[in-house]
């Protein structure tokens, strides 16, 4: 089973001993650093370069959201780990790209599910999460029509696969599953793969 490094992100060191005592129990799991505030977080995040963060939204100074929104493309996994219940936290979290999102009062076998599946490259909410990216920002839009195939691939691209992973699964070339993707984003108006996922959890494909 193939390492997992950690970096832990609370302001509360006693949620940081915590988490890092069973997660530790886990074989594919090594917690490699800690930070209490956001700050904190990007340099242990430089130092130590983690597979996954967990990462607190509610910290004194950078905040969780202030830390998401200064990572770059080369930034590790990031999984929001939180006690907030506001809603309109979850699009805006997702957006400026963390992989998942979950509460506290987790099961910690739930935790370590929720760590190896942000880990994969798939994107993963929580329930209460899911219900607020949908209901976020207090209105909803209609659809654009999708071809059963643009479902298919959205559906795949959700659940963080490759296009040589999505060609697999279909039984077609690259190329075709290059066309669909170009297709179905400028149909979805979305910009990049984070942000078809992001529209696909919001109707419910995947």
């Amino acid at each position: 089973m193939a390492e997992i490094r950690l970096l832990l992100v609370d302001d509360h060191p006693v949620v940081r001993r915590g988490l890092r005592g069973y997660l530790e129990l886990e074989p594919d799991f090594t917690v490699v650093g800690e930070a209490g505030d956001g700050e904190e977080a990007l340099h242990a995040i430089e130092e130590t370069r983690p597979d996954v963060v967990l990462l607190d939204l509610k910290m004194p100074g950078l905040d969780g959201q202030g830390v998401l929104e200064r990572l770059d493309q080369d930034a590790p996994r990031v999984l929001v780990l939180t006690s907030a219940t506001d809603a309109e936290r979850v699009p805006n979290a997702i957006t400026a790209g963390a992989a998942g999102f979950v509460y506290k009062d987790i099961d910690p076998d739930a935790l370590a599910s929720a760590i190896r599946t942000v880990h994969s490259g798939q994107l993963l909410l929580s329930p209460v999460a899911m219900r607020g990216l949908m209901n976020g920002n207090g209105s909803t839009t209609s659809a654009p029509s999708l071809t059963p195939r643009e479902s298919q691939v959205l559906g795949l691209i959700a659940k963080g696969q490759t296009n040589r992973q999505i060609a697999r699964a279909l039984g077609v070339s690259e190329k075709t599953v290059k066309t669909h993707v170009t297709n179905l984003l400028r149909r979805i108006g979305a910009a990049d793969r984070t942000q078809a996922a992001l529209w696909a959890v919001r109707h419910g494909i995947g």
